[in-house]
C-alpha cells in the first residue's frame, strides 16, 4: 500500500468488474469514489461493505454526457486530487452490423469511447499539475481480436485503445501512467442470462479482474504496465 491514502475514481461501478474493483480498492485503504447513472444501485456497495467497516463515496454520473462528467469531476476534485481513474463504464448489444440500429451504435460509442475520453479530460489537467496519476482503461480482447456480433463494441474499445496509446506517449513526461486491461469473457450482467447459464462456469470472475487492476496500480511509480490481456484458461467463447 502506498504511504498516503490514494483516491480512486471508478466508473461503471454499479456491477461486475467496476463494483468488484471499488470494493477491492476500499479494502486496501483507498478513498474510493464510485459512479454510474443510478445513485440507489451504487449505495448497495456501501451496504455490502458495512460488515467490513468500509465505505465508498457515491457520485452518480452518466459518462455519455460531457457536462455531467465535468460536474461530477468538479465535485470530486474539490476534495483532493484523483490518483487513479478506472474507466470501466461500458455497454454492448451483441448484434450484427446489419442488425445494429444507428441509435444503438451511437449509444455504445458515447459510453465506451467518448465517455472514457470525457472522464480522462476532466481529471487530466489536475494530474498534469500534480505530475502524478494513473489511468486504467478496462477494454476488451475484442479491441484486438475479431468477434462476430460485436462490431460497434469492438470499434468503441479499439478506438479507446488507440486514443490511450497515443495519450500515454504525450503524458509520460508528467509521470502519468496509462494502462490498458483487455479482459476476455467475464461473468457480468453484460451477458444474457442464457449465455451465463451456458458458459458462466468457464468465464473469469470480476473479483479476479479487480485484483489485477489493484495490483497493477500498486506497482512502483517508475514503471508502467502498458497493456495486459487476460483470458479464461479455456480461451475465448
Amino acid at each position: 500500500m502506498k504511504e498516503s491514502k490514494s483516491r480512486i475514481w471508478v466508473t461503471g461501478a454499479s456491477s461486475g468488474i467496476g463494483k468488484s474493483t471499488a470494493k477491492e480498492f476500499a479494502r486496501i485503504g483507498c478513498d474510493v469514489i464510485v459512479s454510474s447513472r443510478r445513485h440507489s444501485v451504487l449505495e448497495i456497495i456501501n451496504r455490502e461493505l458495512k460488515d467490513e467497516n468500509l465505505s465508498v463515496t457515491v457520485e452518480p454520473c452518466n459518462v455519455a454526457s460531457s457536462s455531467n462528467v465535468e460536474a461530477a469531476a468538479k465535485k470530486i476534485l474539490e476534495n483532493g486530487r484523483i490518483d487513479c481513474l478506472i474507466n470501466n463504464a461500458g455497454i454492448t448489444s451483441f448484434k450484427t452490423a446489419e442488425e445494429n440500429k444507428i441509435k444503438e451504435i451511437k449509444e455504445i460509442v458515447e459510453v465506451n469511447l467518448l465517455g472514457a475520453i470525457y472522464c480522462i479530460k476532466s481529471i487530466l489537467p489536475k494530474m498534469i499539475e500534480e505530475k502524478n496519476g494513473t489511468i486504467i482503461n478496462v477494454l476488451s480482447v475484442a479491441a484486438e481480436k475479431v468477434f462476430t456480433k460485436s462490431s460497434a463494441y469492438a470499434a468503441s474499445k479499439a478506438g479507446l485503445l488507440a486514443y490511450s496509446n497515443s495519450l500515454r506517449e504525450e503524458v509520460r513526461k508528467y509521470n502519468i501512467r496509462i494502462i490498458n486491461i483487455l479482459p476476455g469473457a467475464t461473468s457480468t450482467t453484460m451477458w444474457s442470462n442464457k449465455i451465463l447459464e451456458e458458459h458462466g462456469a468457464r468465464m473469469m470472475n470480476p473479483d479476479d479482474i479487480a485484483h489485477l487492476l489493484v495490483s497493477t496500480f500498486l506497482q512502483s511509480k517508475n514503471i508502467v504496465t502498458e497493456e495486459i490481456t487476460v483470458r479464461p484458461i479455456l480461451g475465448d467463447l
